[in-house]
């Protein structure tokens, strides 16, 4: 085990690595600015809809924002360079993560895997070489790093892709039906906007999707198809990134092809004057028994974290409890409406809300869709209205479509929802059962 977890192999893949993830993230950081995803996000609503018990990031929210987003930009370019390296690198993963945390309207799985990657670059020696650092400080140069490092990006990156197969297992996925519905506002595309409407096209994305996330690591990891199998992650990402447009992220996945290819073939390619390091030694950790112990809890718990919804009673497709942080991604197709009504707790009259005077587009699109955020906007409305001097109780009538199907009750309309507590465990007991056309969906 310490041989295969500490031996000291070349770090000409982790420092590649390096240079690609800091000029990606980099991009993030500045592009979330140029296209206006910050202002629309972060800035221009009245209030965003953070991840329940993190309240107190609202204090970030507006210009202040744009400060942490030049800050991102700055961080990325830095770990490019392998400048300041730890530094910059924790900087990023600290601000990454209260962005991630502060809103969940856009919310988006790779956001999530971002943040997670960033904190795992924090702690490795991923400026040993081509790195400012190194050439400053010979001290930390070194042509090695022990296996761990690499092994810990790898399971990572093999958890998510085997989730993402995993959540795609059903029925809708399988016959086309969530892919038509997300092609369907492709239509207009150039080129190939008809060609995507197509249910042979439908059918062959589906299968793809699946055998891609459960194979593309485990081919990798095999020299003999390493090659075929990373220009089929090229063609995959592309293609993903033209008809997705999803940002940074297909290339990211793209980027972690370095993480499996040879030193041999790397130094070849890219650094042709330099000699591959090669040893049988070891490099121990100070603490080692700790570093074991801590990186076990952690997998443990990526591992574990997206099961969490089987133990939830009722499905997730319907409930939406346990689908964050996940990795069901590009799953199905969710839509919904609401009608809320404010009683004055005194004289018993309900009225109708205009809520959508405090949402922003996209947030009145999502919030119909989740319980929490449904859950926040009623704890908003009677907060507001407790400043008025008025005691009020919030009613929700939510209806849900999921992939096409018709609009079902999502919410019991007789709960008082601003009176009720918000439990990260227990499920949501205002929730409505799951109707049985979808359940028999689901089933066939």
């Amino acid at each position: 085990m310490e041989q295969f977890l500490f031996k000291k192999v070349d770090s000409i893949n982790l420092a590649l690595f390096r240079i690609i993830f800091g000029f990606l993230i980099a991009c993030e950081g500045f592009g979330a600015l140029m296209t206006g995803w910050v202002k629309r996000v972060l800035v221009t609503p009245e209030f965003t809809f953070n991840f329940i018990g993190f309240e107190f990031l609202q204090n970030l929210q507006g210009p202040f924002v744009y400060v942490l987003f030049v800050l991102l930009g700055i961080f990325g370019v830095m770990v490019m360079l392998g400048f300041r390296y730890r530094w910059s690198m924790l900087g990023y993963a600290i601000i990454w993560t209260v962005v991630y945390l502060m809103q969940k309207s856009s919310y988006n799985n790779h956001y999530y895997l971002l943040m997670l990657l960033s904190w795992i670059m924090v702690f490795l020696p991923a400026n040993a070489a081509l790195s400012i650092d190194a050439k400053q400080n010979p001290q930390i140069s070194k042509k090695y790093v022990p296996r761990w490092v690499y092994l810990v990006l790898i399971l990572q990156i093999w958890i998510v892709y085997t989730y993402g197969a995993i959540a795609k297992l059903y029925p809708d996925w399988w016959n086309g039906t969530a892919i038509k519905i997300f092609m369907s506002g492709k239509k207009n595309y150039w080129l190939i906007g008809e060609f995507l409407q197509k249910e042979s096209v439908h059918i062959f994305m589906a299968y793809i999707g699946v055998y891609f996330d459960l194979l593309i690591v485990p081919l990798l990891l095999w020299k003999r198809t390493r090659l075929g199998a990373f220009i089929v992650s090229i063609v995959f990402h592309l293609s993903n990134s033209i008809i997705f447009q999803i940002g940074i992220f297909p290339y990211m996945s793209i980027a972690f092809g370095i993480l499996f290819f040879s030193p041999e073939i790397l130094r070849k390619r890219f650094l042709p004057k330099t000699n591959v390091y090669k040893s049988d030694e070891i490099e121990k950790l100070k603490y080692q028994t700790l570093f074991i112990l801590v990186a076990s809890i952690y997998f443990i718990f990526q591992i574990g974290l997206p099961l969490r919804h089987w133990f939830i009673p009722g499905d997730v497709f319907w409930t939406e409890e346990g689908h964050r942080m996940s990795w069901r991604m590009m799953l199905r197709a969710r839509n919904g409406y609401m009608t809320l009504y404010v009683e004055d707790k005194k004289t018993n009259q309900r009225t109708s809300h205009d809520y959508a005077s405090l949402l922003t587009d996209k947030q009145r699109a999502a919030v119909p869709r989740h319980a929490d955020m449904i859950w926040q906007l009623a704890q908003k409305i009677k907060e507001i209205e407790s400043e008025k001097g008025n005691d009020v109780a919030v009613y929700v009538d939510a209806r849900v479509s999921v992939n096409g199907s018709p609009y079902y009750q999502f919410t019991d309309p007789s709960v008082d929802i601003a009176s009720e507590k918000w439990s990260h465990f227990c499920p949501t007991d205002w929730i409505m059962p799951q109707p049985d056309a979808l359940k028999m969906k689901a089933e066939r």
